[in-house]
């Protein structure tokens, strides 16, 4: 059962901000945060750290960027500074989703942790064997908090040599994203593993029914924590730029060669169409990076220190960075795909107008991603300014002629008329009405040899008419008579006019088919 934090608890006061100060922490811990410029806390970690610090299960909702990592690591490095945990054990694992969210909470460990005795070891694929071997030796000896990615983990886990009967707490960083990956049974394959006596905490953007249920199998009457997904932050100057998908190039050099594209993150939706626009913009004379999952560890690191120092100024990249990059001067981010979902965009434009700084985000929307977008703009709360790029496509109603709305409204008048035909079963009467009669004269010069054509021939009264069509047929013919119709009624030929002759019927022989067998005699 949830036990669902009241708001009044913990709440921020419009008059007083909390300072980390006023936690109970040790003094070694708020040195480091002084040395590190932490003072006021974020609404995440005022609400989060208090039943942490009390050893209580807790699930937090809070996207991207609000600072969930001080929020569960502080509590969790105050705690292991009391000296009561064994120091050649794995006394903590975090979790998360991909190496670089790894590595970014190993440094921020790294900082919070530097006047006191608590080790650590980031554990994450994609290393070569020298790394492994380091990995599995401190593994092996023991350390204060392990950072993993759940494949590499199991790896480990499975060759039988880490034990994790002695771990405290468990923490899940990103399990939204690690559930959308697939790690779903990779974290339970380490539960498992786990004592039954720990401290758990699940952090999350979002709140799915996997990430309830998930939470329901892992954690004990916990504390939930809801932070409404914010709007994106009001000095990111947003603007959508409406083109065709074939037009994206074209603008992406112009919104490149503006003055704000200092340092700028392009996001595509797939590693392949990551290569492909790389391609296409080598030749314009940007200093160009990619990212993507395809790439080795040693590539990525060469990448992002590219990045952060300069020599690469426009990084083509994957969702894989819109999480776990912290880069704080990011002038522009380009959303060259649309974002699945609300929170993808919030979380991509978030990587701008960080410390205090303005940035701007720049979508380029095609005709095909125009609903994904209305979905966001509804989520926002206004639409976003066009970008003066923006080509708006013309409606289709515009530019018709007037011939061509005419020729529009007949054809809807014909189509309901045969409709109304349809539905009586045969032709209107007002259209029956109006079919060519056939002349007179070519009547009586065109001998009649159909009943039905009698009474156009020689108009006689109703009765004679109906004699005529019932007229009996003729007497079947004789061997020296030829056949003539049933139906047939024999008209006198008009003076002066040869009757036609029928054309005789040709007799071709029965052939024989491969299956017919000679007649036996008796």
């Amino acid at each position: 059962m949830l036990l669902s934090l009241e708001m009044s608890n913990f709440a921020v006061s419009k008059t007083h901000i909390m300072r980390f100060d006023e936690f109970d922490f040790h003094d070694d811990v708020l040195d480091a945060l002084d040395a590190m410029r932490f003072s006021e806390c974020t609404p995440i970690q005022e609400k989060a750290i208090p039943p942490a610090l009390e050893g209580r299960d807790l699930i937090a909702v809070a996207q991207t960027g609000t600072g969930k990592t001080a929020a569960y690591i502080l509590p969790v490095i105050d705690r292991l500074a009391d000296g009561s945990y064994p120091s050649d054990a794995i006394n903590c694992i975090v979790m998360a989703p991909t190496r670089e969210l790894a590595m970014q909470i190993d440094r921020q460990l790294e900082g919070f942790a530097y006047f006191l005795d608590v080790s650590s070891l980031a554990i994450y694929g994609g290393t070569d064997g020298a790394t492994f071997t380091q990995q599995q030796k401190g593994l092996k000896m023991g350390a204060d908090i392990a950072i993993c990615t759940p494949g590499r983990l199991l790896a480990h886990l499975e060759m039988g040599y880490v034990d994790l009967s002695k771990v405290s707490f468990f923490i899940l960083d990103e399990a939204d994203r690690m559930l959308d990956m697939g790690f779903y049974d990779d974290i339970m394959q380490v539960v498992r593993r786990l004592p039954q006596e720990r401290q758990t905490m699940l952090f999350s953007a979002t709140m799915p029914p996997k990430i309830q249920q998930l939470a329901k199998n892992i954690l004990r009457d916990p504390v939930e924590i809801k932070i409404a997904v914010s709007k994106p932050a009001e000095k990111i100057r947003q603007s959508v730029a409406f083109c065709s998908e074939d037009a994206k190039p074209s603008l992406l050099r112009q919104l490149l060669a503006s003055p704000e594209a200092q340092r700028v993150i392009v996001f595509v939706a797939s590693k392949l169409k990551v290569r492909q626009l790389v391609r296409e913009m080598r030749g314009s004379g940007f200093k160009i990076g990619e990212m993507h999952s395809d790439l080795d560890q040693d590539r990525r690191d060469e990448v992002m220190l590219a990045f952060k120092n300069g020599k690469v100024n426009v990084l083509i990249a994957t969702d894989i960075v819109s999480r776990g990059i912290d880069i704080d001067d990011i002038t522009m981010v380009i959303n060259y795909d649309v974002p699945h979902d609300a929170e993808d965009y919030v979380h991509r434009i978030g990587r701008t107008a960080r410390a205090e700084a303005d940035g701007a985000a720049v979508t380029l929307v095609s005709d095909r991603d125009r609903r994904r977008w209305s979905d966001i703009e509804r989520f926002l709360g206004k639409p976003v300014e066009r970008n003066p790029l923006s080509r708006e496509r013309k409606k289709k109603t515009e530019g018709k002629t007037e011939e061509h709305k005419n020729n529009t409204e007949e054809h809807k008048n014909n189509k309901e008329q045969k409709d109304g035909e349809r539905k009586t079963g045969g032709m209107s009467r007002n259209k029956r009405n109006k079919r060519p009669q056939r002349p007179a004269q070519a009547e009586q010069d065109t001998p009649a040899t159909d009943a039905s054509l009698a009474p156009a021939v020689n108009p006689a009264p109703a009765a004679q008419a109906s004699e005529v069509a019932v007229a009996p047929a003729a007497p079947a013919a004789s061997a020296e008579t030829p056949a003539q119709a049933p139906d047939a009624v024999a008209a006198p030929a008009a003076e002066g006019t040869a009757t036609p002759k029928k054309k005789k019927r040709r007799w071709y022989p029965r052939r024989k088919k491969s299956g017919d067998k000679p007649a036996q005699g008796n």
